[in-house]
């Protein structure tokens, strides 16, 4: 296992603590597995020789489910059960961008993000991108995201469930 992989686990439990909130999204093998179904892009990474230093999901969905997920009708982990592999795709909810932190302001999660964004646009006419905020690095990356990619952005307003 690499060096770096250990630490993004860490980084991930410890940011969003999805081991002890039922509603966000755990990325086991099983939603791995749809996940892939879904999209290939939805899980990517950037890594270098000790392993990966940048992880994006992304969940692309239809617009009744997005718009079901933004006014807190549905949690995270619903919106990933109702969104099935061979649906048509109008938006993309950007779930997480996880970057350790000697990598971070170098610009590498939007590198990624838009890599994999460009890459489900290939299949699908993405219009909008929503995001959850976490943190206010993340409501920059969302609105730079989406205005490089001349996407809608809309906001999920509620405080997510952070411990």
């Amino acid at each position: 296992m690499s060096k770096n992989f250990d630490r993004m686990l860490d980084l991930v439990y410890t940011f969003f603590d999805t081991r002890n909130d039922p509603d966000q999204i755990s990325v086991t093998e099983d939603q791995r597995e749809k996940l892939n179904q879904i999209h290939s892009a939805t899980l990517s990474e950037l890594a270098n020789e000790d392993g990966p230093i940048v992880w994006i999901l992304l969940i692309p969905t239809n617009t009744d489910v997005m718009l079901r997920f933004l006014s807190g009708a549905i949690s995270e982990r619903q919106l990933l059960d109702l969104t099935q592999p061979k649906d048509e795709y109008q938006s993309v909810y950007l779930c997480s961008a996880s970057v350790l932190p000697e990598f971070r302001k170098q610009g590498l999660a939007k590198k990624v993000t838009i890599e994999a964004i460009n890459s489900i646009r290939a299949q699908h006419t993405i219009t909008t991108l929503y995001y959850w905020p976490f943190s206010g690095e993340g409501r920059v990356l969302a609105n730079s995201i989406a205005n490089e990619l001349g996407l809608e952005l809309l906001e999920r307003t509620d405080q997510p469930n952070l411990a």
